[in-house]
């Protein structure tokens, strides 16, 4: 049809400004604003989806709740997005990287540097300063360019509370090193419905992306920690073993290695963790990867393995096994392999939904589906939306539609899709 025609070619010349743009020195998350001005929906033979409004940008959801921000604005609904009846001024809102609705209705957000929170539907919020592992102020550093503070908060994946022995835990961890300037690599974590935040584990300073304060020259990272990353890909919760697994990127820094697995354990009483590096691997590797979710017990996840061994093809794919069984490659199942690279994914009422990373993949918009749990599988490109990679997939609200981050490159700010699953017969 004409209008799809006139939306292509309008479309194909505002993502070349916006990936220009996310790239220039001192980027912002908002450089890459919203490049589709009209609603657009469809369907495959897998699901429907329909593309968000570009104002307010939906950030995050939960039930019938949505939070997003606009020009100078946060704004929170109650009726899955449909309208915004809480609106608070907040001039910052461009560079918002993170944000996160808890079980009691508080809302979690952040900018580049700091973090906030609101109790009362954004009427009010305030500044949230962070805890290091002995209980004192952890604050941002002050950056060598000013423009480029860093992304301290921001994630690639979209699901951060879990229920913690009856208890709701917020955890994730950074993705950061990749716009915005060179930031430390932490997983945060809040057992008080957002009202204290403290570092559950912090990365060794990284030479490669890790800059030093330009006021008292000390490097950033935990300096006690010989563990690196460049950045958070995963982090999530096995509640039949009480444990939290993360996993990390992105390459292999002459003999330090990037790509890691952890798993942690928290003390309540004691108010403590105790980490384990499980896996350190090349990044050719299908531990290099993203999208860790748990499914009574087992281990599910994706790989965006892109690294240099001399082995290939790429060890690619997505994976399953038993948590103890994760540093033995023979006994994981490869339940897809989708050729590309893929780092996040989500699995909620026996659907596995992940994606392709659009740099790396002829796909323009890819989506990877299963509602069978795994037993059989789809692929997508929705090529009208141009080179996008769907990221921070975050659960099905109460309409039943997941939200998915359409990002430009793989990180700078695009576009918000709801995606919904349909149910297949036979399944």
């Amino acid at each position: 049809m004409e209008i799809n025609r006139i939306l292509t070619i309008a479309l194909t010349f505002q993502v070349l400004l916006f990936v220009r743009a996310a790239f220039m020195p001192g980027a912002e998350l908002a450089s890459a604003a919203p490049a589709i001005t009209v609603s657009a929906e469809g369907e495959t033979d897998h699901f429907w989806y329909r593309l968000a409004p570009a104002d307010p940008y939906i950030d995050s959801q939960r039930d019938n709740k949505a939070f997003g921000f606009s020009d100078g604005q946060i704004v929170l609904s109650e009726d899955n997005a449909r309208t915004w009846p809480h609106r608070s001024e907040f001039p910052n809102a461009k560079n918002i990287t993170f944000s996160c609705i808890l079980k009691n209705g508080n809302i979690i957000f952040a900018t580049r540097t700091r973090l906030y929170l609101s109790t009362d539907k954004l009427k009010t919020h305030k500044q949230i300063v962070v805890k290091d592992q002995d209980g004192r102020d952890y604050l941002p550093h002050t950056p060598t360019n000013p423009n480029q503070p860093g992304w301290y908060f921001h994630s690639l994946d979209g699901v951060h509370t879990w229920d913690v022995k009856g208890k709701e835990m917020l955890v994730w961890g950074n993705y950061c090193n990749v716009l915005g300037g060179p930031v430390p690599v932490n997983i945060y974590y809040s057992t008080d419905q957002g009202q204290t935040v403290k570092i559950a584990y912090a990365f060794g300073h990284n030479p490669s992306f890790h800059d030093r304060d330009a006021k008292t020259g000390a490097p950033l990272g935990n300096s006690d920690n010989p563990v690196i990353c460049r950045h958070i890909h995963s982090v999530a919760y096995n509640p039949a073993e009480n444990a939290f697994y993360a996993c990390t990127g992105d390459h292999d820094r002459g003999d330090q290695q990037e790509c890691h697995w952890l798993r942690g354990t928290y003390d309540a009483k004691e108010d403590s963790w105790k980490w384990k590096v499980l896996v350190s691997a090349n990044s050719n590797s299908r531990y290099k990867s993203g999208g860790i979710n748990f499914v009574d017990g087992q281990l599910y996840w994706a790989s965006d393995a892109n690294g240099n061994n001399g082995k290939l093809p790429h060890d690619r794919g997505i994976f399953h096994c038993d948590p103890a069984d994760l540093a033995d490659p023979k006994k994981h199942t490869l339940l897809f392999n989708p050729k590309y690279e893929s780092a996040n994914m989500i699995i909620e009422d026996g659907v596995i939904l992940s994606a392709h990373y659009a740099p790396a993949s002829p796909y323009n918009t890819g989506f990877i589906i299963s509602t069978d749990m795994g037993k059989t599988w789809a692929q997508y490109d929705l090529k009208q939306f141009g080179p996008r990679s769907p990221v921070r997939f975050q659960k099905k609200n109460s309409d039943g539609w997941f939200r998915v981050d359409l990002r430009t490159g793989w990180i700078g700010r695009g576009e918000t899709l709801f995606i919904k699953p349909k149910q297949l017969l036979g399944d």
